[in-house]
């Protein structure tokens, strides 16, 4: 099976006409995602990537049945596309949009609240169940169906974690970017509480960095819950300068707060099995599902 994705979602492209998103809609497309429409205001009525395109996420969602949304929209104009597809009702929002203000994400958090819409990102390579959808930035070949869950704040660490699993004949049920800024939607939690009720998954992997909570609060859920799933993790960034910002905007080591060996301390406490460093991801969880 698979969490928030599979064969059947139906997905829009909000600002698909741009040249990046145009690029990545046709990769998904060729992968076998059911993209039905795009979304840029101004060009509604016309046809792109031999799709329409609606001039709001209301009238795209309306007329295509889409239940779920990809945002290609520049960092200026991305919360109003969150907030507009949260209007609408769209069940699963994905933004791989970077550079998101921090006081919009604020924004965004809030509509969320008062929402039946879950939000991946920003700042995500998306999500892939694989060779039945992607929606995001993420090569789909290195991807194959199994049944591991993984989180990753960090894309290129994600990239680097399947490869491993996938050498060490660990497929995967759903992969899921929660994004590397300091505000976003989906976390840890979230997906773990995803992966735990899906019956085809039997592990899970999470990936972390230094910077916020979402580890500790990970590892306090898993504690609490004392889920049978073998759960492996990775923490990146040990090395990190205190208060210096390594690449995402949320791993940030300020004043001890945040710290890698604190995230990975608790994670041990909780019972997951940690990688001592990035090569041993694959064989990390490999031996969290032997026991």
């Amino acid at each position: 099976m698979a969490i928030l994705a599979n064969k059947d979602t139906k997905v829009i492209c909000q600002g698909m006409t741009g040249a990046q998103a145009s690029f990545h809609c046709e990769q998904a497309i060729a992968y076998g995602t059911q993209i039905v429409a795009g979304v840029t205001p101004g060009k509604g009525g016309i046809k792109h990537l031999s799709l329409p395109v609606y001039d709001t996420v209301a009238r795209a969602a309306k007329e295509t049945g889409a239940d779920a949304s990809l945002v290609f929209v520049p960092p200026r104009a991305a919360a109003d596309a969150m907030i507009e597809a949260i209007d609408a009702e769209i069940p699963l929002v994905v933004c791989v949009t970077e550079r998101v203000p921090v006081l919009d994400m604020v924004r965004v958090k809030r509509r969320l609240q008062d929402s039946d819409t879950r939000l991946i990102g920003p700042n995500s390579q998306g999500i892939i169940t694989p060779e039945q959808c992607k929606i995001g930035i993420m090569p789909g070949h290195i991807h194959f169906p199994g049944k591991i869950g993984i989180a990753s704040r960090s894309a290129s660490l994600t990239y680097e974690a399947v490869g491993q699993c996938g050498r060490a004949r660990l497929g995967q049920s759903s992969v899921v970017g929660i994004g590397g800024d300091p505000v976003y939607g989906l976390g840890f939690v979230e997906c773990l509480e995803l992966f735990l009720r899906d019956p085809e998954t039997e592990g899970i992997l999470l990936i972390g960095e230094i910077g916020g909570t979402a580890e500790e609060e990970a590892a306090a859920f898993i504690a609490a819950e004392k889920p049978k799933k073998p759960i492996a993790a990775y923490v990146a960034g040990l090395r990190a300068e205190t208060g210096r910002r390594m690449g995402h905007a949320g791993t940030v080591n300020v004043f001890g707060k945040g710290a890698g060996a604190a995230k990975i301390e608790a994670l041990k406490a909780a019972g997951v099995q940690v990688a001592p460093n990035a090569a041993e991801i694959g064989s990390t969880m490999r031996a969290a599902l032997r026991g």
